[in-house]
C-alpha cells in the first residue's frame, strides 16, 4: 500500500470512530487508579509537564504493564512510560504548551494551521481517552545500545508530529518499522489496541478500545 492510500484509509476510519464514539456505552467497573510509580516494575518514566505527575492507570492496565515490563526485561529493554491518566487540566496544558512550540517552530504558519495540527494528534481535554485512566503512551529504551529505540519519528523522547506518526506508515526505515512493531505487539498481546494515528499509544477499556474490539461497551469511563 503506498504511502498515499495508508493516510487516507487511516483518516477515513479515524473520522468514522470520532462519529461513533458518543454512542457507546460504558458500563464502568470502577477499577481504580494506582500509581506505576509505587511498583517494583523495571520502568523509565518521561518527565512530565504537570508537577507531580504520579502516572496513574487502572488497576487492570497496572498488572498488564508489569507482563509487559518482564517480557522487555528478557531483551535487555525497558518500558518508557510517557504518559497515563491525565486531568483536562494536565490536557489542556499539554495541548497549549505544544501550540507554543510549534509556534515557535512554525513562524510561517497561522494560528489557525498550527491548531490544525496539534489537534490532529492531541485530543481536546473533553474528548482525550487519557482521562478515562485506560490510555498509555509508551517507548522502549535499548539497554544494550544505550539509547531510546528508533521508532521512525522520534529523537530521543522528542517525538516530531506529522503523518509518519501513524502506526503502518509504509515510508520509514525497517529499523523503526521492525521497533514498531515490537512495541505494538507488546501491547496487543496485552489486549489493549493501537491509536490510529499514534504509534506510541495504546488504549484498553475505554471507547476507542470499545469500537476496536467491536465490544457491547467500553468499561472505563472519564474520571474527573
Amino acid at each position: 500500500m503506498n504511502v498515499q492510500t495508508y493516510c487516507e484509509a487511516v483518516e477515513t476510519k479515524d473520522l468514522q470512530h470520532k462519529l461513533l464514539a458518543p454512542s457507546i456505552w460504558v458500563r464502568e467497573n470502577h477499577s481504580p487508579l494506582v500509581s506505576l510509580l509505587d511498583t517494583s516494575f523495571n520502568l523509565i518514566f518521561e518527565p512530565s509537564i504537570s508537577k507531580d505527575y504520579q502516572y496513574l492507570v487502572r488497576e487492570d492496565i497496572f498488572i498488564k504493564i508489569g507482563r509487559i515490563s518482564k517480557q522487555l526485561d528478557r531483551q535487555n529493554k525497558i518500558l518508557i512510560v510517557r504518559s497515563a491518566w491525565r486531568s483536562s487540566e494536565h490536557q489542556q496544558l499539554l495541548w497549549d504548551s505544544k501550540f507554543a512550540y510549534y509556534r515557535k517552530e512554525h513562524p510561517e504558519k497561522s494560528n489557525t494551521e498550527i491548531r490544525e495540527i496539534i489537534s490532529y494528534f492531541i485530543a481536546s481535554p473533553t474528548m482525550s481517552m487519557h482521562g478515562t485512566g485506560g490510555a498509555v503512551d509508551a517507548l522502549i529504551y535499548d539497554k544494550l545500545e544505550d539509547r531510546v529505540m528508533d521508532f521512525g519519528t522520534n529523537n530521543g523522547l522528542e517525538i516530531n508530529l506529522s503523518k509518519k506518526c501513524y502506526p503502518y506508515y509504509p515510508d520509514i526505515s525497517p529499523e523503526a518499522k521492525k521497533n514498531r512493531a515490537l512495541l505494538i505487539g507488546l501491547f496487543e498481546d496485552e489486549d489493549f489496541v493501537c491509536d490510529l494515528k499514534e504509534y506510541w499509544h495504546f488504549d484498553y477499556g475505554n471507547v476507542v478500545w470499545a469500537i476496536e474490539k467491536e465490544k457491547e461497551y467500553a468499561i472505563y469511563g472519564p474520571i474527573t
